[in-house]
């Protein structure tokens, strides 16, 4: 029940259209590392994945609610439900930079695919954009890296604000996760 009471509804990540399944599947494993439940694959350019990475996820994907859809405003219209704001990883000349982020609110980050980045259209239905600072020559991480760095920034401003003390899952989804997991409250 600790893991369980740590997991943390007002932050998710969004995989658009990501071509290899070892990189969900590292997203994944770090999205459990920081207390993500759900994460949100979008296929619009390929069929939806059935399996992912196991090396790479550490069997991630058994203790996350992975989302999927493969049509556009479907998938935003469930992310607007519950995030107020949606950014993208994206380089431009208004993109914020990551340590700008208010993630004490709830926020979706949202991830393209490993050779255009998030497209377009996803781009123009988000809030806007967000940069990792860098200094390299090379301006963009490998996804799972970009995603790990996004997502401790966020958990180092969350469990600042205490927000892992408390558990923030809905009642509903914490006793249905506690069942499909198959532990007892004490467990884990």
């Amino acid at each position: 029940m600790q893991v369980l009471s740590k997991r943390q509804s007002g932050i998710t990540v969004v995989l658009e259209n990501v071509f290899d399944p070892h990189n969900i599947s590292a997203v994944m494993r770090t999205c459990d590392s920081v207390g993500i439940q759900e994460i949100y694959v979008l296929s619009t350019k390929l069929p939806p994945h059935k399996k992912w990475g196991a090396k790479s996820s550490s069997s991630a994907a058994k203790w996350l609610t992975v989302l999927q859809f493969t049509d556009v405003k479907e998938c935003f219209i469930a992310l607007r439900k519950k995030y107020s704001t949606i950014l993208t990883t994206h380089l431009s000349s208004s993109a914020v930079p990551l340590y700008e982020i208010d993630f004490t609110k709830p926020v979706a980050l949202v991830f393209g695919n490993e050779h255009d980045g998030v497209s377009e259209e996803i781009r123009r239905l988000a809030d806007g954009n967000f940069i990792i600072p860098q200094v390299g020559i090379i301006k963009s991480l490998n996804i799972s890296v970009a995603c790990a760095v996004s997502v401790y920034e966020a958990f180092r401003q969350k469990k600042n604000a205490g927000h892992y003390e408390t558990c923030s899952l809905p009642g509903e989804q914490f006793n249905a996760l506690l069942n499909k997991w198959g532990f007892e409250e004490n467990e884990i």
